[in-house]
Parts: structure tokens; sequence; C-alpha cells
């Protein structure tokens, strides 16, 4: 699945090259999973995230550094690692979209797609993305 910029980040990005002021690159970055369709309007705060309260569920946290995120080629960034959440303790719905923040809770999107195949996550399962299963592009 290709994701693209949040609004946020576009903006961040051309401030930070034409005029300022500088964007700082967050030291960790957290992916969150969504039931609803990503949209690159949205905040950390407007996206439908799965529900934490008694479900295990919660953003997964990486540190933003190259074994995590390789070089990237043809303009593409992948996952250099697999992204894996906690088992789910009771039904999290299905999940249509992934985006990635630059806090715990809350924060700005950076990134985010709407998965290429929505999946219905319940009790039991642990959800997770294979190596280069998240690929962003600069086309």
């Amino acid at each position: 699945m290709a994701g693209s910029k949040s609004d946020y980040l576009e903006n961040a990005i051309l401030n930070a090259i034409l005029g300022g002021p500088a964007f700082a690159l967050p030291p960790n970055i957290f992916i969150a999973l969504s039931t609803a369709a990503y949209s690159d309007a949205a905040t950390g705060t407007s996206m439908s995230e799965v529900s934490s309260a008694g479900t295990a569920y919660g953003r997964v946290a990486q540190t933003n550094n190259a074994t995590n995120w390789p070089a990237s080629s043809g303009g593409t960034k992948s996952n250099g690692t697999v992204i894996t959440f906690n088992a789910a303790t009771a039904d999290w719905g299905t999940v249509n979209s992934f985006y990635i923040v630059d806090t715990l809770s809350a924060g700005n999107i950076l990134y985010g797609a709407d998965l290429t195949t929505p999946r219905t996550v319940v009790n039991g399962d642990t959800a997770s993305f294979a190596v280069g299963a998240i690929a962003i592009t600069e086309n």
C-alpha cells in the first residue's frame, strides 16, 4: 500500500525549504490503525483510531532511524522491520487505514494510507505489517 503525506507535513516541508521555520525530525514515530479511511487533512485526534479501552490496542513506537526506515529508492521509502501491534484482547473492528504520527497520543500525522485490503481484527489476533508492507512515495 502506498502512503501519502499529510497536509501538516506538506506545509512543514514547504516552510522548512522556503523561508522557515525549520522542521525538526521526530526522534520517534508511532504507527496507528484506524477504522476510517485515511485523510491527508486529518490530525492525530481526528482520525477514528482503534479504541484502546480494554482491547490492548496501542500505537507502535519506532525509533526514527535507517534500520526501521532504510534509504529510499525510486521515490519510495518502506519499513525495514516488522511492525507488530499487541495481541487484541477484544475485537478492534475493521481496520481500514494506518497512519504515522509524531507522538504517542494525539500529535501530528506525517503519512498515512488506506489498507489494500481492510482487515477485521478480533480478540486474539495480532495485527502486523511485514517488512516492506508500508511504502511511502514521493512522486
